[in-house]
């Protein structure tokens, strides 16, 4: 056998959300930190991201995440995280992932009953919280970032829908959120194209009146991921959601291009993001378990523990709990003969498919 790549890459999900974690073959990424190294694969091999997250070995729906030493010295690992469009800060469902990967693979030994460490992510430091029995991880809770409101209730024009009030926040990701029943959606499964089509065009309507910046680094801006509240199904659930992640460049003059795939989870920097804007509005305190429930009803459980300040914003300090399963291990093989070495997408499921 001769081929010009071979990675080994571990397959998990957290509550739903698909993210494979990749362990080996991948050599070392240049930048004195992991926001650095992040930036280099952005700019100098996104052929990575291509490779792993298009099809053949890849699809719509699907994250990845590449483990690389920690530059912070409190950090014990790194990951860096590959989105269909993006190279995302941070993520909770990945940060669940990666640790069931970590732990479960013995790349991190697991000390039962709890095993705590802390990740190095491009939007800074995780100290993670995991659950273990039997060799297996039962529950993680990792402390995110800081979370904060940017924008609360602001309206937004969004051509052929009309105005539509909504918040910007930052939760790891600068997201726009929006309730659902404003565009007549209760965020059901079978909505899910409807969710897609709204949540992009908000979003692209949001990026263009309220563009965003963190105030800690001019390169983090958005919002470029939307989520659409609604009413919880469970009982036990505080709120439902489910977020958008683009699968293609958004052009207002073409609707083939507003595409993208939801969360199955309940999206953990979103609910960060959530939980901020419910703080910021007086309708969340500190210390309170916030059960946000994902569209196919699996749940992620937030609590805020703490106040911050960022930049000019009052922050929280949000944690995160959910569980993650490994579903494959693999090598994934790049023959030089391949004639998509950088895979490929088509337009019967991924929409609109622009150059990123």
């Amino acid at each position: 056998m001769r081929f010009s790549q071979m990675i080994t890459a571990v397959d998990a999900h957290a509550e739903g959300e698909p993210g494979r974690v990749i362990t080996g073959g991948v050599g070392p990424i240049p930048g004195k930190t992991v926001f650095d190294q992040m930036q280099f694969l952005k700019m100098h091999r996104d052929d990575l991201r291509k490779l792993m997250l298009r099809e053949p070995r890849g699809y719509p729906g699907l994250c990845c995440n590449l483990i690389v030493p920690a530059s912070d010295p409190e950090a014990d690992i790194g990951f860096i995280i590959m989105e269909q469009m993006e190279y995302a800060p941070m993520s909770g469902s990945n940060t669940i992932c990666v640790t069931t990967v970590l732990l479960e693979t013995g790349i991190i030994p697991m000390i039962e009953p709890v095993t705590e460490f802390v990740l190095e992510a491009p939007a800074g430091l995780v100290r993670v919280q995991a659950e273990c029995s039997d060799g297996k991880v039962t529950r993680v809770t990792f402390e995110n970032v800081p979370a904060f409101a940017v924008h609360l209730d602001v309206p937004v024009e969004v051509p052929g829908v009309g105005t539509i009030k909504v918040d910007v926040a930052w939760g790891g990701m600068m997201f726009v959120l929006f309730d659902g029943w404003q565009v007549g959606l209760d965020l059901t499964p079978d909505e899910g194209a409807e969710c897609v089509r709204f949540g992009e065009m908000v979003k692209a309507a949001t990026e263009e009146q309220y563009p965003s910046v963190h105030p800690d680094n001019p390169l983090l801006t958005g919002p470029t991921i939307a989520m659409i509240t609604g009413k919880p199904v469970a009982a036990n659930a505080h709120g439902r959601n489910t977020v958008v992640i683009s699968t293609g460049d958004f052009d207002w003059d073409n609707p083939s291009t507003w595409t993208g795939a939801l969360d199955r989870s309940a999206c953990g920097t979103g609910t960060c993001a959530r939980m901020a804007v419910l703080n910021a509005k007086g309708k969340l305190g500190l210390n309170r378990d916030f059960v946000h429930e994902s569209i196919l009803g699996t749940t992620f459980v937030g609590r805020l523990i703490g106040k911050a300040k960022v930049g000019p914003y009052d922050a929280v300090i949000p944690t995160i709990s959910g569980q993650g399963w490994i579903t494959g291990i693999a090598q994934y093989v790049l023959d030089p003969t391949d004639p998509f070495p950088e895979g490929f997408r088509v337009a019967d499921i991924w929409g609109g498919i622009g150059e990123s």
